[in-house]
């Protein structure tokens, strides 16, 4: 623990933990945003939207082995940790950062830095704000717009994305993700030690694109339910899709 504590103390010990928290994150949004564009693959032959399968599958993960949704909910405190700290450093790298140089440069380096390196605490704050709204809209039910139910994933997010100002909403903070993860993959790669002169191009490109593709499938969901693309709820008893296998 007090290996732990001396790590945490130093500036490297802060950005391994921002590197390897990012790196959890990044992992889940790719999960995230794969398992969220079953929205676009139908429904089984009973009218099972097949992101309900896949909500239902989540929930039952790991059982009988362990109670249904204890999984899931772990997976959940993980991240939601995982992103606290991720904040949290970054936050105290800048302080660090600031402190060090407290007297303004003669001439501002600003120009220098990437729109994403200079507003990434900034973005981070708002993202992780964005997140337990987003708990409390999509998976607690606690905040409801244009009506919620437990399970009926594709009905929540017609109701919820036919409404504009909400998917626009949605869409906003998806590009905000994107500056933030834009600069935060490559970043990645410094604090692994990853980047060389020989393939730095190579790896932002890698960067660029992974994060590009992420977002269009994040945002592609809100954009086609407010379009009116997707096709209305077919109403199924919820028996059905928990006894469906």
């Amino acid at each position: 623990m007090n290996r732990i504590k001396a790590l945490y103390a130093t500036t490297i010990g802060k950005k391994f933990i921002a590197a390897v928290t990012g790196l959890v994150l990044f992992g889940f949004l790719l999960g995230h945003v794969a398992g969220n564009l079953k929205v676009f693959t139908g429904s089984t032959p009973d009218g099972i939207p097949h992101i309900d399968e896949y909500g239902q599958f989540l929930k039952v993960a790991g059982a009988p082995l362990v109670p249904e949704q204890f999984v899931l909910w772990s997976a959940r405190g993980v991240l939601l940790l995982s992103l606290i700290l991720h904040v949290l450093v970054v936050s105290q790298l800048a302080m660090l950062s600031q402190e060090a140089r407290p007297v303004n440069y003669v001439k501002s380096k600003k120009k220098a830095a990437s729109l994403p390196a200079l507003y990434m605490m900034f973005t981070g704050i708002l993202i992780l704000g964005f997140v337990i709204f987003h708990i409390l809209h999509f998976t607690t039910g606690t905040i409801q717009i244009g009506g919620f139910e437990h399970g009926y994933i594709y009905q929540n997010l017609f109701n919820s994305f036919g409404n504009p100002f909400v998917a626009l909403g949605y869409i906003f903070v998806m590009v905000v993700i994107g500056f933030h993860l834009n600069h935060g993959v490559w970043s990645l790669f410094q604090t692994l030690g990853l980047d060389n002169p020989d393939r730095n191009k190579t790896l932002r490109l890698i960067s660029t694109g992974l994060t590009i593709a992420v977002i269009i499938g994040f945002i592609s969901i809100p954009l086609s339910f407010m379009s009116g693309l997707m096709p209305d709820p077919v109403a199924y008893p919820h028996d059905l899709l928990t006894g469906h296998k």
